[in-house]
């Protein structure tokens, strides 16, 4: 029986891979510039919040993304506090093309790391001596939708 010609192997679809290797806290700070004065007012809080990110690459495959969170509170005219956290993580993003890598880096990563920057800014608040600060969850998917809008 004369050798068949095998069919030439195709080239396997590249691997896609998501994983967060690290997560840590860059930086955190808090500041009360009025207590104690303010802990004898009635506690009627104003929240103003500021979320901003950064990716940087580390190596193929490997990105560096920081999403930092401002709380400041005020209470009357007065700064109760200012918590900030530059929550970060270190993740393995391989195999997406430019506009999946772009997705996950601004939704996937940001809602990976978010809750811990909310669990650390509650914790600063709290050790700081004011009431637990829960912050509401926020849709990186919708934002990030929004910015690719805007960008057109």
């Amino acid at each position: 029986m004369p050798d068949e010609e095998q069919p030439e192997a195709q080239p396997e679809e590249a691997e896609k891979v998501i994983r967060a290797q690290s997560i840590y806290i860059k930086d955190a700070s808090f500041e009360a510039p009025n207590s104690p004065e303010l802990f004898t007012k009635k506690w009627e809080p104003n929240l103003g919040l500021e979320i901003s990110n950064s990716i940087s690459t580390l190596e193929d495959d490997v990105y560096e993304v920081i999403i930092t969170v401002t709380a400041t509170v005020s209470v009357e005219d007065k700064t109760a506090f200012l918590a900030e956290v530059h929550q970060a993580g270190i993740f393995i993003l391989k195999g997406h093309d430019p506009d999946a890598l772009m997705r996950l880096q601004h939704v996937y990563c940001l809602n990976t790391l978010y809750p811990y920057a909310c669990a650390a800014i509650s914790d600063l608040v709290t050790k700081g001596g004011f009431p637990q600060l829960l912050l509401a969850p926020v849709s990186f998917a919708r934002l990030y939708a929004k910015k690719l809008q805007e960008n057109l």
